[in-house]
């Protein structure tokens, strides 16, 4: 995305997919979140909160963070060329990784996830698109360094409806 912004010609557009799971954080201190959107890359391990970080899904929550964090901090670059810079942020879609998952050993976790949420059901890879196709184009002009988060309301339920028991899970 970097790189990419350091070309992109005015008009353009970039879409970064991130994850649902970003959503599941709750609010970051002041001082790491400035610096998952603007550490380098290449020193983004390095950093002393995310060495701490042990669990796997946690790991996988703060990368889905930083992915959002970094637009925001490109798309101000992004802008000085007359682009835009967003992320779209899919809950489960309906992808041959999540057809295995939805048929694996915990079917029934992602079931009862999806059939709970206020969409009741997993989203389409269509649906992802037409999302992107709308902020690549001339209607989506006036968004950028934002994340849309895309996922029936799986995340809504997470922190304010029935599936708040994953809380404690997680």
């Amino acid at each position: 995305m970097e790189e990419f912004g350091k070309v992109i010609e005015a008009g353009g557009s970039g879409i970064i997919i991130s994850s649902q799971s970003g959503h599941r954080l709750g609010a970051l201190p002041p001082k790491e979140t400035n610096q998952l959107a603007m550490t380098p890359t290449e020193e983004l391990l390095d950093l002393p909160f995310l060495k701490a970080i042990q669990d796997t899904l946690k790991a996988y929550q703060y990368s889905k963070r930083c992915n959002v964090l970094r637009v925001m901090a490109e798309a101000a670059k992004w802008g000085k060329r007359g682009a835009t810079v967003n992320s779209i942020s899919p809950g489960i879609v309906i992808t041959p990784l999540a057809k295995d998952e939805l048929n694996g050993p915990r079917k029934e976790g992602y079931r009862k996830m999806l059939s709970l949420s206020p969409a009741g059901r997993a989203g389409t890879p269509d649906e992802i698109g037409d999302l992107a196709e709308f902020l690549m184009s001339h209607k989506g002009r006036f968004i950028s360094g934002s994340d849309i988060l895309i996922d029936g309301g799986t995340t809504a339920s997470y922190w304010f409806g029935d599936l708040q028991y994953l809380k404690e899970t997680h």
